[in-house]
């Protein structure tokens, strides 16, 4: 079976193999348990075949006497399969979560479920997919539901390693491939923000089928699209139910740092303030910005055909405008 997503015989992540199986007892509801038995069994996995594949080489060159010319050993580069690695299979965790919220992966399903085609929901069960097909990235909660991608995570966390394990797996996440923030929730936050996409890309060799909308450097606007999802009522329903509904926090969340920053004495604390209210003004003034372009593309109703690829498909949605990330 392929453990990674862009694997032909991709069924489900490695990580959650052992959840239902026997397994189930040592991973205790535990992400870094179920990574650790990965790891185990990938080395395993790896040992063995390299021990094939030198047991073979040894019958050749007996075969042909090629004992002075020839060496049995394989170097571990040259082994077929992969060693585990924390952060890396980590970020797979998160990128194949993210594929659940949009309905590609469904804990109820082996393999693809939704690649393009007609929708079945009665695929999901344990996990429901966004009805939207967007999920916002940002920095600071500002929203507590499916919009919110902190907020699906621990959904999905729930579901998978159970309710009591959340905040220990969370810490673990952070720990892995969290950035530096104030809390653990905002270490994730910022992974999302300003790394998920670049480790995307790579993943599909620049070819993304997550799509991030994206308003400028203040990340005042950001959001994953799943492209196989996508139709021509897109944007107008990310203005109405995404765009405007985040400036209207950010407004809020200004007159609340305001009042803050007028009631504050310590110096340290008010400089923090200061800080905090320039870079929601930033966002603020860059959603503003945008909000035109998106809603410009969106009088447009563009279709894309799935057939004419990514490349072609990046540039006819943006239709000249700059509102998604440069997948190059």
């Amino acid at each position: 079976m392929g453990f990674s997503e862009i694997s032909w015989d991709f069924k489900q992540h490695p990580l959650l193999n052992h959840i239902a199986d026997d397994k189930r007892t040592e991973v205790n509801g535990s992400l870094q348990n179920a990574f650790s038995i990965w790891k185990s069994e990938a080395q395993d996995r790896f040992d063995q075949l390299k021990y094939n594949e030198e047991e073979l080489n040894k019958i050749f060159i007996d075969l042909y006497g090629l004992q002075d010319e020839l060496t049995p050993d394989v170097a571990d580069k040259d082994v077929s399969v992969r060693l585990a690695n924390e952060k890396r299979d980590i970020k797979s965790f998160l990128s194949y979560f993210v594929g659940v919220v949009f309905g590609r992966y469904s804990l109820d399903t082996e393999g693809l479920a939704f690649a393009g085609g007609q929708w079945d929901s009665s695929k999901y069960d344990s996990f429901v997919p966004n009805d939207d097909n967007i999920l916002m990235l940002n920095d600071k909660k500002y929203f507590d539901d499916k919009r919110d991608i902190m907020s699906r995570l621990k959904e999905f966390l729930t579901v998978t390693f159970g309710a009591d394990n959340v905040k220990d797996n969370l810490e673990y996440i952070a720990s892995v491939v969290g950035k530096k923030a104030d809390n653990t929730e905002d270490s994730i936050r910022r992974y999302f923000v300003e790394d998920f996409f670049k480790d995307h890309k790579k993943i599909y060799q620049k070819r993304p089928i997550y799509w991030e909308f994206s308003s400028g450097r203040a990340n005042g606007f950001k959001a994953l699209m799943y492209l196989h999802r996508y139709n021509e009522n897109e944007l107008a329903m990310i203005r109405t139910n995404y765009l405007h509904p985040l400036q209207g926090r950010y407004e809020t969340n200004l007159k609340q740092l305001d009042q803050l920053l007028e009631s504050e004495t310590v110096a340290k604390e008010k400089k923090k303030l200061e800080k905090e209210i320039n870079h929601v003004n930033k966002q603020l003034s860059e959603i503003k910005k945008y909000d035109p372009l998106i809603q410009h593309i969106a009088n447009e109703k563009i279709s894309l055909d799935l057939d004419d690829g990514v490349v072609v498909n990046y540039e006819k949605l943006q239709n000249g405008e700059k509102i998604l990330t440069n997948y190059k």
